[in-house]
């Protein structure tokens, strides 16, 4: 029986040789094209549309729902952290576009925003998830200690642990100028932290969020199939939906990141440089808009939507069907 050890060091050989099927030198010129061509419109159509979505979110959560009720609580905070995130994307693009222009001091700043907003809303989604999983499967539990104190809390140690995790940036980033790039906001750490960074986020920040999703998600599927609840099976749907976009649209970047730890470090794989750049921003694309998803899945925010667009545009009131509540509420 092999030991741990050597089914590791197996695993890491066979990783090696599967990247370097595909080595070839890195073409500097092309990857920094491809970056100043694609990223930036990237970004700030990312940018546009999380501030559009979010603000669509805002502004029906005050105008229809009360805000100090667990679920809304919580649902605040992940925009909160969205659109921190999202306002450094206008300075990536800037970057990517050109140098980085804008100084040391906003190097360490936006790169760590840019994780802060990253780590929180990945653990603000697992405890909306957890939230629910408890409304759900326990609901008798959940209705006696599911107070918007219980919310609060919770929300602050999200967000210690989430500046906690972010503090990386500023202590290690900093503006080095090369040759052809210019100006670069880069980590500037040593292999072994920048290791023990790669792993920590996709343990904490992946694996643990993604356990937890499915879990959940799992048991309130068995729970609602189990009751004689209308429209369940649209509710199992959605549940799938939600698990299926977290996984599909986090998962490729973690991997990638994992693949390029374990290949040679003295090859340069032009194809996975390419990929990482790729689903990274996928991933962004996500983090930004996933209030939106988790919001426009539900019938109920549908219908506030809807009563929102009746009340400035009246003449689509003949075509969109709008509940009596939602549409006294648009007009007050």
């Amino acid at each position: 029986k092999l030991s741990i050890e050597v089914w590791f060091v197996r695993i890491g050989q066979y990783l090696k040789i599967w990247n370097l099927r595909e080595t070839v030198q890195c073409n500097t010129i092309a990857i920094n094209n491809f970056c100043q061509h694609f990223l930036p419109p990237f970004y700030y159509v990312i940018f546009i549309a999380s501030v559009l979505g979010n603000g669509v979110v805002l502004l029906v959560l005050y105008k229809f729902e009360k805000l100090n009720t667990v679920t809304n609580i919580f649902l605040m905070n992940l925009v909160a952290s969205n659109l921190i995130f999202t306002l450094t994307l206008p300075f990536q693009a800037v970057h990517h576009s050109d140098q980085w222009i804008f100084g040391e001091a906003l190097c360490k700043l936006v790169t760590g925003a840019d994780y802060l907003g990253f780590y929180s809303s990945i653990l603000f989604l697992t405890l909306m998830t957890f939230d629910r999983y408890l409304a759900v499967v326990h609901c008798v539990v959940a209705n006696k200690r599911r107070r918007s104190c219980y919310a609060v809390v919770l929300s602050a140690v999200v967000w210690i642990i989430s500046v906690l995790a972010s503090l990386q940036p500023f202590i290690h980033f900093t503006v080095e100028e090369y040759p052809m790039e210019g100006l670069v906001c880069e980590d500037s750490s040593d292999a072994q932290w920048r290791v023990f960074s790669l792993y920590k986020q996709f343990v904490l920040f992946f694996i643990l969020p993604l356990t937890a999703f499915v879990y959940c998600y799992f048991r309130i599927t068995l729970t609602v199939l189990a009751t004689r609840m209308v429209g369940k099976h649209r509710t199992v749907w959605l549940i799938f939906v939600i698990v299926l976009m977290f996984f599909a649209f986090w998962s490729p970047y973690n991997i990638i990141m994992m693949i390029n730890e374990n290949q040679d470090p003295t090859q340069c794989n032009s194809s996975l440089l390419y990929a990482q750049y790729v689903t990274s921003n996928i991933a962004r694309l996500y983090f930004c808009i996933n209030p939106v998803l988790y919001t426009f899945l539900g019938r109920k925010f549908q219908n506030h939507v809807r009563g929102v667009l009746v009340s400035q545009v009246p003449c689509l009131s003949d075509r969109i069907s709008v509940s009596a509540s939602s549409r006294t509420l648009a007009k007050d």
